[in-house]
C-alpha cells in the first residue's frame, strides 16, 4: 500500500471511529459499508443504516416508490420474506486492548439473529428495546464480519397465534412487539418493515461505565430545590471513583458489578418549568461524570426542568374530575394525538421532530399524546417538548386489540418498559404514562366476544392476560423505576367507551359519535366529558401534496391511486355526507379539497369551543390527529409534508390563551370569555353586528374581567336589541381588548351553505419583506392564500371590508394566489 494512501486510510478510519481518548469511547458501525439481500439469494445490494428493507429496496430501484399511486398493493410480498444485512469493519490492536467492548443496537426491527464473525451472539424479538451484548471475546484484530438476519415479523406473529386455542383481534400483529400501525390503519398503509432502524455501535470501556441516571426532587420551593441523583454504574472490579455533578464532587467505593449511588444537589432560587402559554420552559443543564484518580471514565448529560405535576381525580356531583395541576395550578390541556411521522421511521430526522413540536407550540398547544399504536419517539422529540413547553401524554405501545399474557411475552414487555422509561423519565415534558389505546374500550364495547365466539373460559383468560400486563406488571414496574412525583399511570385511554354515559362524567373520553356515528357537529355541544382525549374529523390534503404521489389523470374519486390514499372504508362518503349538511358541494376537484378542509376546521371549532366553554367541568381537549405517516386523506391537521390544513389554523385560534365564544339562546346571545393564563385579564369586550358590505348595524361595549378558574359571561344580548337584519348577510364580530394582544372572534347565524356571499375583490399588497396586507371590497369567507409552498402565519381567514389583515410569510413572495368560499359556490 503506497505511503500516502496509508495516511488517508488511517485518517478516514479514525474519523469513522469517533474515538474519544479516555476510558469510554464509541465506534459508529452505522457508517460502514453495509449490504442486504433477500435470504437465499446471492446478489447483494447497498444498504443504508439506520434503515428499513423497503427504503433499501427503493433506493436500489428494486421496487417503485411505496407511497406513489397504488404501489402499496404490489409490495406486500416484502413482509413475508427474510432479509440479511451484513458489513465488515476493521478493529485495531489498540481498540481490542480495551478491557470491555459492547456491541449496542439502539433498535432492531424486529426478529433478528445477530452473527459476529460467524457466531450467533444475539436473538432479538422487540423493536422497542435496546440490545447490548459483551462482544470482546467474539472480535479480532483486523477485519470483522457482522451479519443480521431479519425473520418475517408477519410469519413469526402467525406462528405465535397458532399456539393459543382462540383468535385475538387483529391476528398476528398483537403477538409482535413492533409498531402496530405498520400493519395498516384507517389512516396509514400496510408496510411491515424490517431492518436496523436505529444506530449500531461498539462501546469501548475499561473499568467503569454509567448505565443509567435519574433524579428525583427531594424539595422544591421558591428558595431552593434539592435534587437527588441516582447513578447506576457498572464496574469490572472493586474500585474507588469520583462522581461529579456539575461542580460538586464526591468519592464512592464501588463493588464489582452494578452499583447505585446517590448524590444530592441544591439549586438556589430555582426557576420552574412551565408549559406553553403559562411561562418559560426553564431548563437546567447537568453533566454527571465519573473518574478515577482524575482520569475520566464516563459521563452523561441531561437538561432538567423543575416542576410538579399531579392528576386530580376527585368525586363531585357529576362524577369524578380529571385534570392536571402543573406547579400547583390547574391547567386546561390543549393539543392533539401524534402518530409516527413516517411509515419508514429511519427517514425521520431530528429536525422533523423539532418542526412538529414547533407547529404544536405555534398552534397554542400545551400537550401532545404519543399514541399507543406507533413507537416511543426519538430523544429529539422529547428534548423539543422540554424546550418548547409541550407536555407529553405517553402511551405504551399497545392499541385497539387484546394481547397475549404468557410469561415470555410479559417479560419481553417488562424489559421494553424498563428500557423506555429509563430513557425518557428525566424529561420534564412527560406528564403521564398510559398503558394502551382503546384496548379496554374495545373489550367491553366492540363486540369481540361475540365476533370471535369466545367461550366463557376464553374470555376469562383474555381478560386476565389484560390485567396481568396493564393492571399489574406495568404499574409495578413503574413503581420500581420512578420517584413518586414522576409516576402518574393510567391503564387505558379512554377509561370508558363513548357509548356509555359514564364516559362523559369521569376519566378521559374518546368521543366518536361524530364521524363514526354520523352525528352532526352540533352534538359536540352536548357530549362533553371531563377530559376529551380523542375526537376528530377528516380533511383532505392540499392538491400540491396529492400531486406528489398521484398522477394528474388519477386525481379523481374513482381512480385506484386516489382511493388508496384514503384508508377509511367509507371515508369519502362520510366527508361528502357532512359536506352536504353544511356547505355547497363543489363540482371542481381542487375546490372540493379546499372545502373538505373547511369542513374539518368547522368540526374542530365546534368541538373545541364546546370543551372550553365547559371549563372547569372539562379540563382537556386533544383532537385526533396531529400529523400523518404518509400523504393521505385523514384526520390530521398537518399533512405528511408538514403543511398546515385549515384545521390547524382553526385550532391555533381555538386554543388561544384568551378565547371568545357566542352561546345562542332562544331569546338572545351570551358573549363568553375563557382565560387560560395564570392571572385574570381585564379589558373591554366590543360586539359589532356588521353586514357583508362592511356596514356597522349595531355595536355595544362593556368592561369584562376574565376569571382563571372558570369562564366569564361578559355580555348578555337580547335579539330585541338588534335592528332588523338579514342573517344570511350578517356577521357578529366580538373583540376583547386590553393590555394584551387583542382577541377577535366571528359568529354566524346560519350554516356556511346558507350565506349569501357576493364575489369579493381581494387585494394583496406587499408591505414588508415578509409582510403582506390583504383587504376586500365585500365580505370574504375563508380566504386562502397560496404561493409555491410558502407558509403564512394566518390562512383560511374571514375578511371584512374596511378591516385589512396583515399576514406574515416565511420568505418573500410576490406571486400569491387567492381563493375564498364564494369561488366554490358558483
Amino acid at each position: 500500500m503506497p505511503y500516502m494512501f496509508k495516511k488517508i486510510f488511517v485518517f478516514i478510519l479514525c474519523l469513522n471511529c469517533f474515538f474519544i481518548f479516555g476510558q469510554t469511547s464509541y465506534r459508529n458501525l452505522s457508517t460502514e459499508n453495509w449490504t442486504f439481500n433477500k435470504q437465499n439469494e446471492v446478489k447483494k445490494y447497498k444498504a443504508t443504516i439506520p434503515g428499513t428493507v423497503h427504503t433499501d429496496l427503493f433506493q436500489n430501484q428494486l421496487i417503485p416508490d411505496p407511497f406513489f399511486g397504488a404501489n402499496e398493493k404490489q409490495l406486500q410480498w416484502i413482509e413475508n420474506e427474510n432479509w440479511e444485512y451484513e458489513t465488515e469493519f476493521i478493529l485495531t490492536t489498540k481498540e481490542l486492548k480495551t478491557e470491555n467492548i459492547d456491541l449496542e443496537f439502539e433498535g432492531l426491527d424486529t426478529y433478528a439473529s445477530v452473527y459476529l464473525n460467524g457466531e450467533l451472539v444475539l436473538e432479538a424479538d422487540n423493536m422497542f428495546r435496546k440490545w447490548t451484548i459483551s462482544a470482546k471475546s467474539h472480535l479480532k484484530i483486523g477485519t470483522n464480519h457482522l451479519k443480521v438476519v431479519f425473520h418475517s415479523a408477519v410469519q413469526k406473529g402467525k406462528e405465535e397465534a397458532k399456539k393459543i386455542s382462540y383468535t385475538l383481534p387483529e391476528k398476528e400483529r398483537v403477538f409482535v412487539r413492533k409498531a402496530q400501525y405498520q400493519f395498516g390503519w384507517d389512516w396509514g398503509p400496510r408496510f411491515v418493515t424490517a431492518g436496523i432502524w436505529k444506530k449500531v455501535q461498539l462501546k469501548f470501556w475499561n473499568s467503569a461505565k454509567i448505565e443509567n441516571m435519574k433524579f428525583s426532587q427531594v424539595e422544591l420551593n421558591d428558595k431552593k430545590a434539592i435534587l437527588e441523583f441516582t447513578t447506576e454504574i457498572y464496574v469490572s472490579k472493586v474500585k474507588t471513583i469520583q462522581l461529579k455533578i456539575n461542580k460538586k464532587s464526591e468519592t464512592f467505593n464501588l463493588k464489582k458489578g452494578k452499583n447505585k449511588i446517590k448524590m444530592q444537589y441544591e439549586i438556589a432560587n430555582p426557576k420552574l418549568w412551565w408549559c406553553n402559554g403559562l411561562g418559560d420552559a426553564n431548563l437546567y443543564p447537568f453533566t454527571v461524570e465519573i473518574s478515577q484518580k482524575k482520569q475520566f471514565l464516563d459521563s452523561k448529560k441531561l437538561n432538567i426542568g423543575l416542576r410538579t405535576i399531579e392528576l386530580i381525580q376527585e368525586k363531585d356531583q357529576a362524577g369524578k374530575s380529571f385534570y392536571f395541576k402543573l406547579n400547583g395550578k390547574p391547567v386546561f390541556m390543549k393539543g392533539a394525538n401524534i402518530v409516527p411521522p413516517d411509515s419508514f421511521l429511519p427517514r425521520v430526522s431530528d429536525s422533523t421532530y423539532f418542526s412538529l413540536v414547533e407547529n404544536a407550540k405555534n398552534a397554542n398547544m400545551n400537550m401532545l399524546r404519543v399514541w399507543g399504536g406507533g413507537v416511543y419517539f426519538e430523544d429529539a422529540f422529547y428534548e423539543a417538548c422540554d424546550a418548547k413547553g409541550i407536555l407529553v401524554w405517553q402511551d405504551f405501545m399497545f392499541a385497539c386489540s387484546m394481547y397475549p399474557g404468557n410469561e415470555k411475552f410479559v417479560q419481553n414487555v417488562k424489559q421494553e418498559v424498563i428500557d423506555n422509561v429509563n430513557r425518557l423519565q428525566n424529561h420534564p415534558s412527560i406528564a403521564i404514562w398510559c398503558g394502551n389505546n382503546e384496548n379496554d374500550e374495545g373489550w367491553h364495547n366492540w363486540g369481540w366476544q361475540k365476533q370471535f365466539k369466545y367461550t366463557k373460559a376464553d374470555s376469562t383468560q383474555i381478560w386476565n392476560d389484560y390485567k396481568k400486563v396493564f393492571h399489574e406488571m406495568i404499574p409495578k414496574t413503574l413503581d420500581s423505576l420512578l420517584p413518586k412525583e414522576k409516576n402518574i399511570y393510567w391503564s387505558s385511554s379512554p377509561s370508558i367507551g363513548w357509548g356509555r354515559k359514564e364516559s362523559l362524567t369521569q376519566g378521559d373520553s374518546h368521543y366518536w359519535g361524530v364521524w363514526w356515528g354520523k352525528e352532526p357537529f352540533e352534538i359536540y355541544e352536548n357530549k362533553v366529558g371531563r377530559f376529551m382525549s380523542e375526537y376528530g374529523f377528516q380533511g383532505m390534503p392540499n392538491l400540491e401534496t396529492l400531486q406528489k404521489v398521484i398522477r394528474k389523470e388519477d386525481l379523481n374519486f374513482t381512480s385506484e391511486a386516489f382511493k388508496n390514499h384514503q384508508k377509511h372504508p367509507t371515508g369519502y362518503e362520510t366527508i361528502n355526507e357532512y359536506m352536504e349538511r353544511d356547505y355547497v358541494v363543489p363540482k371542481d376537484f381542487e375546490n372540493y379539497l379546499y372545502v373538505s378542509q373547511l369542513l374539518q376546521a368547522r368540526g374542530m371549532k365546534i368541538a373545541i369551543e364546546a370543551h372550553r366553554l365547559a371549563k372547569p367541568y372539562c379540563m382537556g381537549t386533544l383532537y385526533w390527529q396531529f400529523n400523518d405517516c404518509w400523504p393521505v386523506t385523514s384526520w390530521s391537521s398537518l399533512d405528511y409534508y408538514g403543511n398546515w390544513k385549515a384545521a390547524h389554523y382553526q385550532v391555533k385560534e381555538s386554543f388561544a390563551p384568551i378565547f371568545l365564544a357566542v352561546a345562542e339562546k332562544t331569546d338572545g346571545l351570551s358573549i363568553i370569555g375563557s382565560n387560560d393564563n395564570l392571572e385574570v385579564k381585564a379589558g373591554i369586550v366590543t360586539v359589532k353586528l356588521i353586514d357583508f358590505s362592511g356596514k356597522e348595524l349595531w355595536t355595544a361595549s362593556k368592561e369584562c374581567v376574565l376569571d382563571v378558574e372558570k369562564n366569564t359571561t361578559c355580555m348578555q344580548i337580547s335579539y330585541a336589541d338588534f335592528p332588523k337584519f338579514v342573517k344570511e348577510k350578517t356577521v357578529l364580530q366580538i373583540e376583547f381588548s386590553g393590555n394584551h394582544k387583542n382577541t377577535v372572534a366571528y359568529h354566524y347565524f346560519v350554516k356556511p351553505k346558507e350565506l349569501q356571499l357576493e364575489q369579493p375583490t381581494i387585494e394583496v399588497k406587499i408591505v414588508g419583506e415578509t409582510l403582506i396586507e390583504v383587504k376586500t371590497n365585500t365580505f370574504a369567507k375563508n380566504v386562502y392564500l397560496q404561493s409555491d409552498g410558502r407558509f403564512f402565519n394566518d390562512n383560511y381567514f374571514d375578511l371584512i371590508p374596511g378591516i385589512p389583515k396583515i399576514i406574515k410569510t416565511d420568505r418573500p413572495t410576490d406571486n400569491i394566489m387567492v381563493k375564498s368560499l364564494f369561488d366554490t359556490m358558483k
